[in-house]
């Protein structure tokens, strides 16, 4: 049944489709399709991120021999961008939100391209650690850029196809990572960087020719203007707002805490999963590497489809929540099947349950990122979409700690798919819970009384400021127990999380106390 119209459930318009567009003087053409030729730019951009801060991994083996390093030395290289990557998102949304997707990501791209490249002139440990934090920090900014970009681009009932076939970027990246490999054997790993590096600039000159916001594109027509904008009712004009005032609507907090408790999921299958087919399921590393090649395109595929899914459901007359619910509730209802594909014997129904829960991951990331376009207006869009790329960090840096101890203590992974199984219905109980049936986007125009404590926000701050201390508290006690399980720096990864924890806490704490009334200007 299809609901009443408003702003943020608004007719569907149909589609126009041209083949070609003209003005009525005949000197200026059009090119059709045009938002997905911008989607298809964010797609190889994602590619390259992931292209880049995979090098390191694929090159692990050589490097190792070459630099002599032990594993904690290649696990303080991994921190150092683990622990960059949770911090820069905040910061980097908030740049994007302020100077604009099109500069925003230009800048954000030229800084990983150039420390991916500079990664050739490492020579130790210290280096290396280096080069990865601020490659970890520059690619902070392609997330909050691209989401962003889809919000101005797409209608409703499109974001969350495009944001699947960008969001696919990260699958493919992982799979043609291994030429890195190649480019190192015939050619050093030093040019291998060098190489990769050097993909990010050609990807620019693109960007800069093509890019332009849809109200300023000289090569977009009238009528795809009019479909882009059908159901965007919000001023898309910047908004200087700040940052922590976003944590006193409701409508940020299902998205923060599903990005918590999901993203880490996808770490754990990005990371750990090869290990767990080699130690666990008794594949060689070739055969891990093919296999894994399969699990990477069904989740590619996932988020195609996840995507798709919910746009076609609002097609037809679906309202914003359903459409997405009904989405994110199959991929909720499919990852449980992380905890069958641990426990069955059969070695085939393992890879394909594998695929079904990469895929569903996918296809969830897709709808929980549209979310964020559904229930703030794209000009906060890179400060919302940056605050839960860092809640997602701190959830993925402990996740270190928790597989390290799972196979400590208990000899196996198994607790980890157990929990890795379990976080995408909790999720989808906290959107229900939060936000009931229906999105209501917020009104980030209206002015906020911040005179006013926010009981809520203060008390969850002192919860979590609580929650970190003890946290720091366990984990320095056990300090030799954590190190033993996740080696120095998976420890050293763990209390970091654990601190930033602490700093979520006072961050709340302040968003809640705030006494500096906040005034919206357009």
């Amino acid at each position: 049944m299809s609901a009443p119209t408003s702003p943020t459930n608004p007719p569907v318009a149909p589609e126009r489709a041209p083949s070609s567009y003209q003005s009525p003087g005949g000197a200026r053409r059009y090119v059709p399709g045009l938002r997905w030729w911008i989607c298809g730019l964010l797609f190889f951009a994602t590619t390259i991120n992931y292209v880049d801060r995979q090098s390191l991994s694929v090159l692990k083996t050589m490097l190792e021999k070459q630099m002599n390093w032990s594993e904690a030395d290649y696990g303080w290289i991994q921190f150092a961008f683990t622990a960059a990557y949770a911090a820069f998102p905040s910061i980097a949304g908030r740049v994007m939100d302020t100077v604009g997707v099109k500069a925003g990501l230009a800048i954000a791209l030229v800084a990983w391209s150039t420390m991916s490249m500079l990664t050739a002139l490492a020579r130790g440990t210290i280096g290396f650690a280096v080069a990865r934090f601020f490659l970890g920090a520059a690619e902070a900014g392609n997330f909050p850029a691209s989401i962003k970009a889809i919000g101005q681009w797409f209608p409703q009932r499109e974001r969350a196809l495009a944001t699947g076939l960008f969001n696919s970027g990260t699958n493919v990246g992982v799979m043609v990572s291994f030429i890195t490999v190649m480019i190192a054997e015939n050619f050093g790993w030093q040019f291998a960087f060098i190489a990769i590096g050097a993909i990010g600039f050609i990807w620019l000159i693109f960007w800069q020719t093509l890019y332009h916001p849809p109200e300023q594109h000289p090569k977009l027509s009238p009528e795809e203007l009019a479909h882009i904008k059908s159901d965007q009712a919000q001023n898309q004009e910047k908004l200087k707002l700040h940052w922590t005032t976003l944590l006193r609507f409701k409508q940020i907090w299902p998205f923060l805490l599903g990005k918590l408790l999901t993203d880490p999921v996808w770490w754990f299958y990005l990371y750990w999963l090869p290990s767990y087919l080699a130690k666990e399921r008794g594949q060689n590393i070739l055969g891990s590497a093919y296999l894994l090649t399969a699990i990477y395109t069904a989740a590619s595929l996932g988020s195609v489809a996840g995507g798709w899914l919910s746009g076609a459901l609002i097609k037809r007359g679906w309202r914003i929540a359903s459409a997405r619910y009904a989405a994110m509730g199959i991929a909720a209802v499919c990852a449980p099947f992380a905890i069958l594909a641990y426990y069955t014997s059969n070695f085939t129904l393992c890879l394909v349950l594998l695929g079904v829960v990469t895929a569903a991951h996918q296809a969830w990331s897709a709808n929980l990122f549209t979310t964020s376009t559904d229930l703030f207006p794209s000009k906060v869009a890179g400060s919302v979409v940056g605050l839960g790329a860092t809640t997602g960090g701190l959830g993925g840096m402990f996740l270190t700690l928790l597989a390290a101890m799972s196979i400590q203590w208990i000899g196996n992974q198994s607790a980890v798919f157990v929990w890795a199984g379990l976080m995408h219905p909790l999720s989808l109980l906290i959107f229900w819970l939060v936000l009931g049936r229906n999105f209501q986007m917020a009104d980030v125009d209206a002015a906020l009384d911040t005179n006013k404590i926010s009981r809520p926000l203060a008390t969850a701050g002192a919860v979590l400021i609580a929650l970190g201390l003890v946290l720091v508290v366990v984990i320095w006690q056990n300090w030799e127990v954590c190190v033993q399980a996740a080696k120095l720096a998976g420890a050293a990864q763990a209390a970091t999380a654990a601190v930033g924890v602490a700093l979520v806490g006072l961050t709340l704490l302040y968003a809640g106390l705030r006494k500096t009334p906040n005034v919206a200007v357009s």
